[in-house]
């Protein structure tokens, strides 16, 4: 097995699912921290803020990290945007508090006729109204952003809409398609590593599913390990023109 300097590592399937712990989860990130090497959990979720990861993973699942090995699509969405264009600092966003802080973190100020960009991710209390403010805001020329493409998040109730629907609405209403941030596009994947300092050799993506988190490594150019205790199963891998660097059936069987 290679070894590399640095780990990109989804959460939801590779850490935990849903709920329920994964064993192998927390002697693996421990490991990690005993040799010193630097690990961003790359998130698709927009929704949250990093501190609120950090506790979930601290109280349910006993994986102690730092708001510093958490990299959201909220935060990639904002690195990206505060990069484009110095003078452009106005924003619409649908979206939750993860988000919103995010934007506001790196300077930017919501308005709503006629900002900058208009950024769509998850938002539990969307409105017709917000989606018609963002569809004018489009049309008016605002840059259209998208957090993330996952039409679907599992719960407690079964697959509701993700990002990803939301999104589709604004593209059909505005007959354009967004700049996707999140995995498996590879914006997410350019910010991560930028935060770590680390080249693309170094690192490599480690994930339960093979449509988001191996293909965006795949589309990054990166090295990836797909662990099957998610989403992805050998049968569905199998069938892929190109597979991932490494796969595993439990993150024990990674030597770091």
């Amino acid at each position: 097995m290679k070894s590399y300097r640095g780990y990109m590592i989804d959460l939801d399937g590779t850490m935990y699912r849903g709920k329920e712990k994964i064993p192998a989860a927390k002697g693996f990130i421990e490991r990690l921290q005993a040799q010193g090497l630097p690990f961003l959990f790359v998130t698709n979720n927009s929704t949250q803020e990093p501190e609120k990861v950090v506790a979930n993973l601290a109280q349910n699942f006993d994986i102690h990290v730092t708001v510093e090995n958490v990299f959201t699509s909220a935060l990639a969405t904002a690195d990206y945007l505060a990069d484009l264009d110095p003078e452009k600092r106005t924003v619409y966003a649908i979206g939750e508090i993860g988000l919103k802080k995010a934007l506001l973190s790196r300077g930017f100020v919501f308005e709503e006729q006629r900002p900058d960009y208009a950024v769509v991710g998850l938002d539990y209390d969307a409105t017709y109204h917000k989606f018609e403010l963002a569809t004018l805001a489009i049309k008016r020329g605002a840059k259209f952003i998208g957090t993330n493409a996952d039409t679907n998040l599992p719960n407690e109730r079964g697959l509701v809409p993700g990002a990803g629907s939301l999104i589709a609405l604004v593209e059909r209403a505005t007959q354009q398609n967004a700049v996707m941030i999140g995995k498996p596009a590879t914006i997410i994947m350019e910010k991560a590593l930028a935060q770590m300092g680390l080249q693309k050799s170094d690192v490599a993506m480690v994930g339960d599913n093979y449509m988001t988190d191996i293909k965006a490594g795949i589309n990054f150019g990166i090295d990836t390990i797909l662990v099957y205790t998610g989403v992805s199963t050998p049968e569905l891998v199998a069938k892929q023109a190109i597979k991932p660097t490494h796969e595993i059936s439990s993150l024990d069987e990674w030597e770091i």
